[in-house]
């Protein structure tokens, strides 16, 4: 079994009369790209803020590499790199001197090819000398992450990167993200708002809402094309109910709404239901399958709380 890099169990955080992060728990493995996903308030940066030792949990225990956090400060941050929003960089100095300065904050007495490896890890290899003030967004947090490696950790939490980037940007980042995980061997938890990018790199998901979780579980389990959603419209819409739960299909509905009918199937069957629909003169408006990340994320966010881990 993967190792497990991050627990976090049973961890609450209270400012005041508000709740912002509510006995949550959830594991982090080792080579994962863990998606980390809530709407805006939902706490991620909250938690984000604790494993970083940040802000202290009013409650609960996290352990990194099977050591408690509170115990074990300064041995776990130094297996740890982050960014946190927008990198902290100074933008009067060169890549290579912010860089270089970092390194030795962090400790490091790092050579000249040390650096100029690092920077062209991210990209930054012909900007060395050029001062971060004339960078983009997007090569400031590549300069970042860039920053938050230098000291070689082992887990990288990168919090909403995405935020300010054009779209080459937030492609760029994506394929960074998958390089860390791929060839640099690197653990990282990302939190974002943009869903269809982590879709296609997480590895697991967690999904959180007012502090609390949704769901958790593998990527390839959470939109198996299996459980795909089928959202039907129809003109008579209760006669085409009562017609589904007279038949084959009735095992597959789920709860719907006043406006539609919903089944959930394997994606190999929806041409036969479309073709029972025709063959029993149900008046479709619209049939939709729903299996992405933004599909999950509405679904388990619609005013449901449950915890729920697959």
């Amino acid at each position: 079994m993967p190792e497990e890099i991050i627990q976090v169990n049973h961890v609450s955080k209270n400012f005041k009369d508000i709740i912002a992060v509510n006995d949550l728990s959830f594991t982090v493995l080792k080579n994962d790209v863990y998606g980390f996903l809530g709407q805006n308030g939902a706490g991620k940066s909250t938690m984000i803020r604790m494993l970083l030792t940040l802000i202290r949990p009013s409650s609960g225990e996290i352990n990194i590499f099977g050591k408690q956090l509170a115990t074990h400060r300064i041995e776990s941050l130094k297996r740890m790199g982050a960014i946190i929003e927008k990198p902290d960089v100074y933008k009067y100095l060169s890549a290579f001197q912010n860089l270089a300065l970092f390194a030795k904050l962090s400790g490091m007495r790092p050579s000249k090819s040390l650096l100029m490896d690092a920077l062209k890890q991210v990209g930054l290899q012909n900007r060395e000398h050029d001062l971060v003030k004339t960078f983009s967004q997007g090569m400031k947090q590549r300069l970042g992450i860039a920053i938050a490696l230098i000291h070689e950790p082992d887990i990288i939490i990168l919090d909403e990167p995405t935020n300010g980037l054009d779209p080459q940007g937030i492609a760029d980042m994506r394929k960074m993200i998958s390089y860390l995980q791929q060839e640099r061997k690197k653990t990282v938890l990302v939190s974002s708002h943009l869903l269809s990018e982590i879709e296609q790199i997480a590895t697991r998901i967690l999904i959180i809402d007012k502090g609390k979780k949704l769901i958790e579980g593998e990527a390839s389990t959470l939109l198996d094309p299996s459980n795909t959603m089928i959202e039907i419209k129809a003109l008579k819409l209760e006669e085409a109910l009562a017609k589904l739960r007279n038949s084959q299909w009735e095992s597959l509905l789920v709860p719907g709404d006043e406006h539609s009918i919903k089944l959930k199937m394997s994606k190999n069957l929806i041409p036969k239901l479309h073709q029972w629909l025709v063959q029993n003169n149900v008046d479709i408006i619209s049939m939709i399958p729903r299996h992405s990340l933004e599909d999950l994320f509405l679904q388990v966010t619609s005013g449901k709380n449950n915890v729920e881990s697959i």
